[in-house]
């Protein structure tokens, strides 16, 4: 491989981010950095899907010099909205040639991929914005927070969310005791919107028709499918996994959980610091150890801390809902001149009551977002007064990000101390799924070790926790990878 460029001074000699994650009444002390940029010199890992609008905040609030993507023909696209920037189709090439004219990166790429470009990256001293969920393993997302904390980093996951006043009005007031001491956190999501289950039969060659193999010949030479793949398992080629199905399949997604937990498990998060569980328990409908299932049901138990006793969290996807006596009272969705029940939030169980965060972000435009009392009555979050200091306004999640480059203040959703141990919890669920045992899982997440898994299940998930990287690529050393 060749020999790293050098990264640019000014960016080595950058002071360390602060420690701290956001709570209620301000952000955490932090420094700031030595020398304050004018424009944020940005090279961007993915422009389709949500790369499109992250690379669009990277011109917003920096200049984009460089543009990654396996697929030429969203390169093409991209074009018309960074007409100044080189492309290229391998992040590797792209920080090999532009590496000493960039300042910080963005990586919004399939969930696998996530790592190996953030890391690399990092390790050169690049300033990290990295899509949600963080990564693809729990060693993943120690390591990505470790790195950023080592080499001074700025860093900010996309969960957009956390940067919401309604969020982080709710998080600080079940932190100032509105409703009680709390004893259980409920989360539901309407995902899988792509398929999933067992036996999902995936299509790797065309049909034999002229105009199906024209076309399917068309994107073969469009999309560099070994790039795509990465450190994953070589497969074939299929439309029907890039640019979005791929999703549900374990080599390349984290399935429902891990596609909106860290936006709709967000606000407990925040409020509840529901980081390191001492066990975790899934049902599901069943996995064939290449998609996930149809359905799953998870619970986690967490423990005692100093601001909050220990607690329970349910999550559920693929249809299924907390019990009906704990939301039939909650406020409805509005579709026209229907009423449902929201198919995705948040409700969080205290002894005063019950916190309802709707929808995926936080809280919904509707007003529907408050507490539901013991009485049955129904008290809107936004007529409800709190002290300015209760919690601190964002100017914008991506605007955290840049602003802490140029020195002033640190991103919440920063990877050492609320990304990474969000995307742990989140991914830890997973395990749980794959293990398919009707055990308890027990987890010490100090050294990420488990127990009261079956003896012949121990290898299965370990590779949950701790992956096994493939086309030379990989997360440790990165002199060589992919080269």
């Amino acid at each position: 491989m060749p020999a790293k460029t050098t990264r640019r001074n000014f960016v080595k000699s950058t002071a360390a981010i602060g420690a701290g994650f956001w709570v209620a009444g301000g952000v955490a002390p932090k420094r700031t950095y030595a020398s304050k940029l004018d424009r944020v010199q940005f090279g961007c890992i993915g422009i389709g899907g949500k790369g499109s609008s992250d690379s669009a905040d990277a011109a917003r609030t920096g200049d984009v010099v460089a543009v990654c993507d396996i697929d030429e023909a969203i390169l093409e696209k991209g074009q018309q909205s960074h007409p100044n920037a080189k492309q290229f189709v391998d992040y590797r090439d792209m920080l090999d040639q532009m590496g000493d004219q960039i300042d910080a990166v963005t990586v919004s790429t399939p969930d696998h991929t996530h790592a190996v470009a953030a890391l690399e990256a990092m390790r050169m001293g690049k300033h990290c914005f990295c899509q949600k969920p963080l990564t693809h393993s729990i060693e993943e997302a120690r390591l990505l927070g470790s790195v950023a904390s080592e080499n001074s980093l700025v860093t900010q996951m996309g969960n957009q969310g956390t940067a919401g006043s309604i969020l982080r009005k709710s998080a600080a007031l079940i932190q100032h005791g509105h409703i009680g001491e709390v004893t259980h956190v409920h989360v539901w999501t309407n995902r899988p919107v792509w398929p999933q289950g067992i036996d999902i039969k995936v299509k790797e060659a065309p049909n034999d028709n002229d105009e199906d193999r024209a076309a399917w010949a068309k994107r073969v030479a469009e999309v560099h499918w070994d790039e795509w793949i990465g450190p994953a398992s070589t497969r074939p080629y299929s439309p029907e996994i890039h640019p979005f199905k791929w999703r549900g399949f374990w080599d390349f997604g984290t399935g429902a959980l891990g596609d909106m937990a860290c936006h709709t498990l967000n606000m407990a998060f925040m409020a509840l610091n529901l980081r390191n569980p001492v066990s975790v328990s899934a049902a599901s409908s069943g996995h064939d150890k290449v998609m996930y299932p149809k359905w799953s049901q998870i619970e986690f138990e967490f423990p005692e801390t100093d601001g909050r006793p220990a607690l329970g969290m349910t999550w559920y996807d693929g249809g299924k809902m907390p019990p009906t006596e704990l939301i039939r009272d909650l406020p409805r969705s509005r579709d026209g001149d229907r009423q449902s029940v929201y198919s995705s939030g948040a409700l969080v169980v205290g002894s005063e009551g019950m916190l309802f965060s709707p929808g995926d972000y936080g809280g919904d435009e509707q007003g529907n977002t408050g507490i539901l009392r013991s009485d049955g009555t129904f008290e809107k979050q936004r007529r409800i007064n709190m002290p300015e200091d209760f919690f601190v306004t964002s100017p914008g999640h991506f605007d955290e990000f840049t602003n802490a480059i140029g020195g002033d203040g640190t991103p919440v959703s920063n990877f050492p101390d609320y990304a990474g141990p969000l995307t742990e919890t989140i991914l830890l669920g997973n395990l749980a799924v794959w293990a398919a045992s009707d055990d308890k899982i027990e987890w010490n997440a100090e050294d990420m070790t488990f127990s009261n898994v079956p003896s012949e299940s121990v290898e299965a998930v370990e590779q949950m926790i701790r992956h096994q990287y493939h086309n030379d690529y990989t997360i440790h050393e990165m002199s060589g990878a992919g080269k």
